[in-house]
């Protein structure tokens, strides 16, 4: 063969190969696309499913919050009540009408109906016991609980069916996820042995998805917390709150503080801490805050609230490595007195309008270690008066050598901060991640309260 042949044939062999390449290189990242696109089908589907539990518990946590309302009114026909009833029913109905948008597009039709017999289980309940009781008719507080007994044990049956399916589709829909993520590497495995450049566009393809898989679930968990912490306008008071958890990674913190009307003049005011992190101390907050609402309801007592809690929660949570500490008080607005317990959780200051700043003082153990009586102490407070109640991550915010700011040094920064409270609570929880760096080792809440005396 002639040199001209021989270069003729290598540059046939040359473009032939190349052509191979691309095409390879082409199918690939076809496949890779196509993989991606259903991948990302499925994630949305993961996340409307999501939605749907977190709306289902919500539907829950209202019905318990209706019942406790008209128990409540039927008891003291505070107008308060009866609007708490009105406002949780309409956010019930709102809930179960997102659950019900997904079950219709996951086309689960036995769940639906379940759902359907759970809402008209609910729409009976109201219509002879709730609207009745809310008109004015005269129940016993027998028959409320008998009759709300009754239905909500069937309630429940239909809730836990309706969270065990779309658990089931949830997961179902996980391994299908990861089906197509394997699925996709090892169908490809040969060519990202032979061809280098696709493994370097499979992986890159492959931590794509995973980083849009954490910063989806991620905004799921922050949302979640925005969610279980909550504060509501009240009368003759100035309200703040601030949160920043330590990583932004998929860890749910254990760190809730809540505002809460009582009465027209009362306000359930609460911070706690849970020990451990995960799906368990996002469960245990949700536990927290509807629980010690619950009891308030019946209480006015911050110590027995605490001691009533503290015996629900051993009863409840099976691991005895969890622990609470918690500040329960009850505010009057209208005299301007603070009746607090505390279980363990020293983080309370009252900032007088003179800057001088006075710490509360902790009143009993931290809840699910013992049973110990929890004290009430009273704190009257003056026009311009601040409650600051934070988390152990105030206290507990390290700087470079590792020395943590302690109570000292938070009694010291609450008072050279402002007194409008959500700037100060703002200030502080900056002032905690400024503090701690990249080491942040806790996530930190922060709640101000600041009152304004009855002219």
């Amino acid at each position: 063969m002639s040199p001209i042949l021989a270069r003729l044939a290598g540059l046939r062999g040359t473009v032939v190969v190349t052509l191979f390449l691309i095409l390879v290189l082409a199918i690939a990242v076809q496949g890779a696309f196509s993989t991606r696109a259903q991948i990302a089908a499925t994630f949305l589907r993961e996340e409307s499913l999501e939605r749907a539990q977190l709306a289902l518990a919500d539907v829950r946590l209202f019905q318990e919050e209706e019942e406790h309302a008209v128990r409540a009114y039927a008891i003291t026909h505070d107008p308060l009540y009866a609007r708490t009833y009105a406002d949780a029913a309409r956010r019930l109905d709102q809930r179960a009408s997102d659950v019900r948008q997904t079950l219709i597009d996951e086309r689960m039709t036995r769940a639906r109906e379940h759902l359907e017999h759970y809402l008209a289980l609910q729409r009976q309940w109201r219509d002879d016991l709730a609207e009745a009781v809310v008109r004015g008719r005269e129940s016993s507080r027998e028959t409320i609980d008998a009759v709300t007994s009754r239905v909500s044990q069937l309630e429940r049956r239909e809730i836990a069916y309706l969270r065990g399916r779309l658990e089931v589709r949830d997961r179902a829909l996980a391994v299908r996820t990861q089906y197509e993520i394997d699925r996709t590497l090892y169908i490809r495995a040969f060519w990202l042995l032979v061809f280098g450049i696709l493994a370097i566009a499979f992986n890159a393809v492959r931590s794509r998805l995973n980083r849009e898989l954490g910063e989806e679930r991620a905004l799921t968990e922050i949302l979640q917390r925005a969610i279980r912490s909550e504060t509501v306008p009240l009368p003759h008071c100035e309200v703040g709150a601030a949160y920043s958890s330590a990583s932004g990674a998929l860890v749910v913190g254990g760190d809730i503080y809540d505002v809460y009307r009582l009465s027209e003049h009362l306000a359930l005011i609460t911070i706690a801490d849970v020990s451990g992190k995960g799906v368990q101390a996002a469960v245990l907050t949700a536990f927290i805050k509807y629980t010690i609402r619950a009891i308030a309801l019946r209480r006015r007592d911050p110590g027995a609230i605490l001691a009533e809690f503290n015996t629900a929660f051993a009863h409840t949570v099976p691991d005895p490595e969890l622990f609470v500490s918690m500040f329960v008080g009850i505010l009057d607005t209208q005299s301007m007195v603070l009746r607090y317990a505390s279980a363990g959780h020293d983080a309370v200051f009252v900032r007088r309008s003179s800057r001088e700043v006075q710490p509360l003082i902790v009143t009993g153990p931290v809840l699910g270690v013992m049973e110990e009586p929890f004290g009430s102490l009273v704190v009257h407070l003056d026009d311009g008066d601040t409650i600051v109640l934070a988390t152990d991550g105030l206290t507990e915010a390290r700087d470079a050598r590792g020395l943590p700011l302690g109570h000292e040094g938070a009694v010291h920064l609450i008072a050279r901060s402002t007194a409008d409270p959500q700037a100060l609570a703002d200030q502080l929880v900056a002032y905690a991640r400024a503090r701690s760096g990249s080491r942040m080792r806790d996530d930190v809440a922060v709640l101000a309260i600041r009152v304004h005396p009855v002219n």
